[in-house]
């Protein structure tokens, strides 16, 4: 089996990110390979853990895939203030003889960012809504390099390393099976907090998904999945991310000062894209209307271009409103219109741009969240296994995969219990979790250890 097939049988997606599928993306040539380990949002674990813990086994992914891409630059970006983790991947290159760089980042947000690092890497930016590939790079989450570690020697991405943070006992680290109740893991940290007293938030606090109340059970690990912080329900992370749409535009009418904050500190718009958050904040209370279509892409047209990084709003605005939340409403409503906006294909970052980055230290402290900073995790994990576990059949950008068990089947960890859906963007899907299918639907599977001898 070649390496693009290996890849694609094992599941592999963006470890880090949207979960994109890694056998397209690694299906190209490029001149710089970039291996993500910047950890982008505060009080995420995971990527740290893998740098120290399995530095090897990464590195060897990482001579692998280069030598596909026919690479003729590998650079290991990661910020310079994570010192053992540093000094652990070093030893590995070493031992491997391997000709690879690192790239010691500043610690600010949003250095994970896969075009705010190819820009500061290459120096080159990214055209708008492409991709690093159209200058030359390919970019690569350690946890994902990790997973191809495991898929050349026939494992298939069937479990995930993930960190517990915030509320709990002690930060925490994970290997649990994919298809794993949240619930279960807050619980092996030690939550401080009694059920319906806290929320979460799946990611960083940035850019993660805020789950509450009785959704929180029906919340489970995926390929995607690198971290939950507990929160009480209260905090403000919380309360900002449940913000009614309707409230924010009325806000915006009433509170936005035009500043400009919001565009000016944006990553993408320093990095030469035409984004203009306070655009669209000027004119989002009178969107109805706007009836000629030119004039609605001159207005909302720009929010296309949004990486929903959250600086406008969590960071920037100084009248606490949400242009984030705006672009995303314009991005469906040009979809819905049928527009769109030309894109820029040779963009060039702002002399101002590493004058407008923001460092991580002020950034925890504007969220809340300074109780929490600060506490690693351990390099040891819990590996946990539970009695059941639900894997969804779209964990990854793409059509879902297509079932190919049935209930009542007998299950081993690591078996296929969902294909690729045929000539579609898609990935296989993988149970680490042997027992016995409960049922089945286009949604995904149950799977639990009752009955199965």
């Amino acid at each position: 089996m070649d390496f693009i097939e290996t890849v694609k049988s094992a599941g592999i997606v963006g470890a880090g990110g949207a979960g994109f599928p890694t056998h397209v993306k690694l299906n190209a040539k490029a001149e710089y390979f970039i291996i993500n380990a910047a950890e982008c949002e505060p009080l995420i674990e995971t990527d740290k853990f893998i740098c120290r813990k399995y530095a090897d086994e990464m590195i060897d992914a990482v001579v692998q895939t280069a030598a596909h891409l026919q690479a003729q630059k590998i650079v290991i970006a990661i910020k310079a203030i994570y010192k053992a983790e540093i000094e652990s991947l070093q030893a590995a290159i070493k031992r491997a003889g391997a000709k690879i760089e690192i790239c010691g980042m500043p610690a600010f947000y949003p250095a994970g960012d896969e075009q705010t690092m190819v820009q500061f890497v290459t120096g080159r930016s990214v055209p708008e809504r492409g991709l690093p590939l159209q200058v030359g790079a390919v970019v690569d989450n350690v946890g994902t390099m990790l997973n191809l570690h495991y898929a050349m020697k026939g494992q298939p991405v069937c479990d995930k390393f993930l960190s517990v943070v915030g509320e709990v006992k002690e930060t925490t680290m994970l290997r649990v099976p994919l298809g794993t109740s949240v619930v279960e893991c807050i619980n092996q940290a030690g939550p401080l907090l009694e059920w319906g007293e806290y929320a979460i938030i799946m990611g960083g606090p940035m850019m993660g998904k805020v789950v509450v109340g009785d959704d929180i059970k029906n919340t489970v690990v995926t390929k995607t999945t690198g971290n939950i912080i507990v929160l009480p329900k209260n905090h403000y992370l919380i309360s900002r991310a449940l913000k009614p749409i309707e409230g924010i535009r009325h806000m915006a009418k009433s509170s936005c000062i035009q500043c400009r904050f919001c565009t000016d500190m944006c990553p993408r718009y320093q990095t030469g894209h035409k984004i203009l958050p306070h655009m669209v904040m000027r004119n989002f209370w009178r969107e109805n209307s706007i009836t000629d279509d030119e004039e609605f892409v001159r207005c909302f047209g720009s929010a296309l271009n949004c990486c929903d990084c959250g600086v406008c709003e969590m960071f920037a605005c100084p009248m606490n409103l949400s242009p984030r939340k705006a672009n995303g409403y314009f991005k469906v409503k040009l979809r819905e219109r049928g527009l769109d906006m030309p894109k820029n294909q040779e963009p060039h970052a702002l002399p101002t741009i590493n004058h407008k980055r923001i460092a991580t230290s002020r950034l925890v402290a504007r969220l809340g969240l300074n109780k929490y900073y600060g506490r690693h995790a351990h390099d040891e994990f819990i590996e946990y296994t539970p009695k059941s576990v639900f894997v969804p059949f779209s964990q990854h950008i793409g059509k879902p995969a297509q079932p190919v068990v049935k209930a009542g089947d007998k299950v081993e960890k690591g078996q296929l219990i969902a294909a690729a859906a045929e000539g579609a963007l898609s990935t296989n899907i993988h149970t680490g979790f042997a027992g016995v299918v409960k049922s089945v639907d286009a949604k995904g599977a149950v799977i639990s250890s009752e009955g199965r001898k």
